[in-house]
């Protein structure tokens, strides 16, 4: 798959956080709701959402909005998808050499 410089942009700035590495590590374990996440990594709800937001536009993690049965408030669960991360020197010059 070609990437576009933007693409290659977004995937680095998704993984050059140590908060986000770590979600990435979390999640190839199960899926998992903010709120479990942000336990795990002793961080707010909204931290953890923002780093979140940032692997789910970047392709890493996706998410699903649902109801459980014992609590009838909406939560965002987070799982992993599927990915491989490669850059190479063909990639670069498709980018760069068609300028």
């Amino acid at each position: 798959m070609e990437k576009s410089l933007q693409q290659i942009v977004e995937i680095g700035e998704a993984l050059s956080h140590p908060v986000r590495l770590k979600l990435l590590y979390l999640l190839a374990e199960r899926e998992r709701y903010v709120y479990e996440l942000a336990k795990d990594l002793d961080l707010s709800r909204q931290v953890v959402n923002l780093h979140l937001k940032r692997l789910e536009k970047a392709g890493f993690v996706e998410s699903d909005l649902r109801l459980e049965d014992d609590d009838m408030r909406a939560k965002k669960f987070f799982k992993l998808k599927e990915f491989e991360v490669s850059l190479s020197m063909e990639d670069l010059k498709k980018i760069f050499e068609k300028r």
